[in-house]
């Protein structure tokens, strides 16, 4: 999720636990812990497809929280003396802030290494987007509360607790809605006949009430939308073509593996020019990705591998103005007018 939500869902876990103890310094406490497993977007894991599949691995797994925890204990009582009554609080603010960090990461679709080092798996239940106001704001007015002096703590603790309360309500219809969807599609490609390997739906920006659809196929891949208020026959997709034989001659190397498995299988392979690429079909949309990497290079003697060099596409803001229409009418159409004419530019 996105820092501004991390911060405030740290703060409010914080004050849930000890804020009734005491007041203001678990929120800032919790705040900080809150944004401490994204550090380590400032290590230098050594090349773009490391940075791109070791984020969100050890500094955001359970594990290593539950290890660190009384370090970080240890050293916030060494700030505060005269707060080891509360250690046993401490501990689990420490945690849970730490931990839940990680849970919400795992909700959306990018992966989070929960288990390392016992598995290096990156969970990913995509049933949120990275950015979602209606689970973010109820955290911030809480946070808020708990920082106005005007508010006594009594009421402070207890508006914290229910917009704590109410954004995790909220996650939770997610995933009910998510299961929804799915139900949909399923049934959508069953009526229409598309044979699909993998399907995978995730929110759309700013919503749970609409959710993209990338289906791969052999040879193909499918990207439609599908709104919580359509019917499964409403659910319409769109064919992209892929290139799976380009990357044969370099399939043994360790990025494209890399890339593969963390992906899970929902990546598109287009050559643009001499350059063979990847593209994460899980994060943008057609001729928008956020992750394109240059695997390969093509060659008169065929493909050799390529130096991994992260593409950054601008994002399509045009089409967010479409998304409250498509929830409502499924004739609303957001596929990129760019789809058949080559997306990957500025090489």
């Amino acid at each position: 999720m996105d820092s501004l939500t991390q911060v405030v869902l740290g703060s409010a876990v914080g004050y849930a636990v000890l804020g009734n103890k005491i007041g203001r310094k678990a929120a800032l406490w919790g705040a900080a812990l809150g944004t401490l497993p994204d550090l380590d977007v400032f290590i230098p894991y050594g090349g773009p497809v490391e940075a791109f599949t070791y984020h969100r691995s050890f500094s955001h797994s359970l594990i290593v929280h539950l290890l660190i925890s009384p370090l970080i204990v240890w050293l916030i009582l060494k700030i505060h003396a005269g707060m080891q009554v509360h250690k046993a609080r401490w501990f689990w603010l420490v945690f849970l802030c730490l931990s839940t960090h990680a849970l919400l990461d795992s909700f959306t679709v990018y992966g989070t290494q929960l288990l390392w080092p016992l598995s290096d798996y990156p969970f990913a239940i995509s049933n949120m987007f990275i950015v979602d106001p209606l689970y973010t704001v109820p955290l911030l007015f809480g946070a808020a509360c708990t920082l106005l002096p005007k508010i006594t703590a009594t009421r402070a603790y207890k508006i914290n607790t229910t917009m704590l309360t109410l954004s995790s309500v909220y996650l939770c219809s997610s995933l009910i809605l998510k299961a929804i969807i799915d139900n949909k599609v399923s049934t959508a490609l069953s009526d229409k006949q598309i044979h699909a390997n993998n399907f995978i739906s995730t929110p759309a920006p700013l919503t749970t009430l609409l959710w993209r659809i990338v289906i791969m196929s052999d040879g193909l891949y499918y990207v439609g939308y599908a709104s919580v208020f359509d019917e499964p026959n409403e659910v319409t997709f769109n064919a992209y073509n892929t290139d799976p034989l380009l990357i044969n001659e370099i399939s043994n190397e360790w990025g494209v593996k890399r890339l593969q498995w963390f992906t899970k299988g929902f990546y598109n392979i287009r050559q643009q020019q001499n350059k063979v690429i990847l593209s994460d079909l899980r994060m943008g949309m057609e001729c928008y990705y956020v992750f394109n990497f240059v695997v390969g290079e093509k060659t008169d003697s065929g493909v050799s591998v390529g130096d991994y060099e992260k593409i950054s596409q601008r994002a399509n803001l045009s089409s967010i103005s479409k998304i409250w229409d498509r929830i409502w009418n499924p004739d609303v159409n957001l596929a990129s007018p760019l789809a058949n004419n080559g997306c990957i530019k500025g090489m």
